[in-house]
């Protein structure tokens, strides 16, 4: 095909009518077409996209790029920042004639610029501390993040309604193993009459569950207060799109905690924005960087709940896009929902990455304009191969193009510049303190305390009876009880007596016998006698 017919390929394929985004300049071999800019329209952007690339090939900076382009134009995103990169979004470019040499060869002027900028954090980074409580999950998703099969999700749905029936919250971690071992203890008796027996080999298996989410730090995570998602959705006071930056550089290594994330916020912004249809722009879009942390240990149910509601959440007016290293990190049933493709170098230093690369120039529309596994292997920094829909919904031409350069500083921000945004943070004292309200682990501690009291109580009494003696203990008496109640001890004994009472009487006796021989008219003191 000749460079003519490219061009007019190019022209036709990236000229928009309504706003858009310019992602740089269109490029033949070492011709770059100044006149012919590559621009995205805003109106395509909920249908999700992908930015893949190797390693140092500029593709967080394509992501910097678009996010800053977004929130120029009003449009929120939020930002899963892995690597710790992004917060220099904040902070205008410094100066650098490579910038300004750049786009004079893309035809476009160089305006420094940057972005309001929040910053969120899943576990104790400074920031806008994120938390949900387990309710917020729901059984269903609670079940796939635990990678539960469908005995086990049936007692986490019967764990739920059990304590909606009986006003116990389940806020963390913490309320749902309490809630688990009362079941299978004290209450099994009165929880099986209404909705059926648990078994506890079941409960053994979610709770190791549980244990293994735990050790990857969620209990960070669950609990109040729970983020709100249209405080994701702010503008600042120029009409700027909010970018909020969540960091989580120290998950790197607790990727099932990342993905209980990202999920959860999915699942919360699908069931809580309205239905939106085709709109003019996003409410909101949110990059996932190195996405392949994902996808790499997620199970098939989770891959199934992720695929999902890519599908659906477009309709909320939401659009996602997976930064990663190579296509093929993201399974081929989420690859086919993707409308825009940003793909930088590949490098081929095995059979196997020969093999990838082959695969990755598979997965674009079909073109004669390049030769894509050879374009894929010889780009350089700051270039990349973009598809993306046109307002028509069709895709457009691939196209080799020359990238336009951040307007926000491409290096991190200093400690100080990090304090000083949280500090003046209008959301940050919403969140900040964690709520540790009246919950299911504490009203059933203090049922499982009174059982077992009880217990104590019934058990003390029990050996008391036992202790108790009987009449058949007391058949054999003692040598003192034997002689007490002998007969002739009882003879002798009853003649003593008598012969005290007659001494003791008689001298009284003899005292009244002379009153009365002295004074006859006196009555008797003893009229007895």
């Amino acid at each position: 095909m000749s460079v003519e017919q490219l061009k007019k390929d190019i022209i036709e394929g990236y000229r928009f009518t309504g706003g858009s985004i310019i992602m740089g300049a269109g490029r033949i071999g070492d011709e770059i077409l100044t006149d012919h800019l590559v621009r995205i329209p805003l109106k395509t952007l909920n249908r999700h996209g992908l930015i893949a690339g190797a390693t140092g090939t500029g593709k967080t900076k394509t992501l910097q790029i678009i996010a800053e382009q977004l929130s120029t134009n009003g449009i929120p995103c939020l930002l899963m920042d892995i690597k710790g990169d992004l917060s220099g979004i904040a902070k205008i470019a410094d100066e650098n004639p490579k910038f300004i040499e750049r786009h004079d060869k893309i035809g476009l002027p160089y305006i420094p610029d940057s972005s309001p900028v929040e910053f969120l954090s899943l576990s104790d980074e400074v920031g806008v501390r994120l938390r949900a409580t387990v309710s917020e999950f729901g059984p269903v998703l609670f079940s796939k993040i635990l990678d539960l099969n469908d005995t086990q999700g049936g007692v986490i749905s019967l764990l739920f309604k059990w304590c909606d029936d009986n006003q116990l919250p389940l806020l963390d971690l913490d309320d749902v193993k309490k809630a688990l071992q009362y079941l299978t203890n004290e209450g099994k008796d009165a929880i099986k009459a209404e909705y059926g027996s648990i078994s506890s080999t079941t409960v053994g298996t979610i709770m190791r569950k549980i244990i293994e989410l735990e050790q990857q730090g969620a209990n960070v995570f669950f609990g109040e207060v729970s983020f709100d998602p249209d405080d994701l959705c702010r503008l600042d006071s120029s009409g700027k799109g909010m970018v909020s930056i969540l960091r989580v550089t120290d998950l790197q290594d607790r990727p099932k905690l990342f993905s209980t994330f990202m999920l959860q916020i999915l699942a919360e912004i699908y069931s809580t924005f309205p239905e939106e249809g085709d709109l003019d722009k996003p409410k909101l879009c949110i990059f996932i960087d190195e996405a392949h942390l994902v996808f790499n240990e997620a199970s098939k149910v989770l891959q199934d709940q992720i695929e999902t509601i890519i599908k659906l959440i477009r309709s909320k007016g939401v659009g996602i896009f997976f930064c990663t290293q190579n296509p093929t990190d993201i399974p081929d049933s989420v690859l086919s929902q993707l409308g825009l493709k940003v793909q930088h170098a590949l490098r081929a230093f095995t059979a196997k990455d020969r093999k990838a690369i082959k695969m990755a120039s598979e997965n674009f529309p079909y073109t004669t304009n390049y030769v894509v596994d050879e374009l894929l292997t010889s780009m350089g920094i700051g270039e990349a191969m973009i598809t993306a829909l046109n307002e028509k919904g069709i895709p457009t031409p691939l196209v080799h193009t020359y990238l336009r350069a951040p307007q926000s500083r491409m290096d991190i921000l200093t400690q100080r510049e990090l304090d000083d945004i949280i500090f003046r943070s209008m959301i940050v004292p919403k969140y900040q303190n964690k709520i540790d309200r009246e919950s299911a682990y504490d009203i059933l501690s203090g049922k499982i305390e009174e059982a077992q009291s009880e217990q104590i109580q019934e058990e003390l009494r029990r050996q008391n009876e036992m202790a108790r003696p009987t009449s058949s203990s007391r058949q054999e008496k003692s040598t003192f009880e034997k002689v007490i109640n002998n007969s002739t001890t009882r003879s002798i004994g009853t003649a003593v007596a008598k012969e005290i009472t007659r001494g003791l009487l008689g001298v009284l006796g003899i005292k009244t016998t002379t009153r009365r021989t002295t004074s006859t008219r006196k009555k008797s003191v003893f009229p007895w006698f």
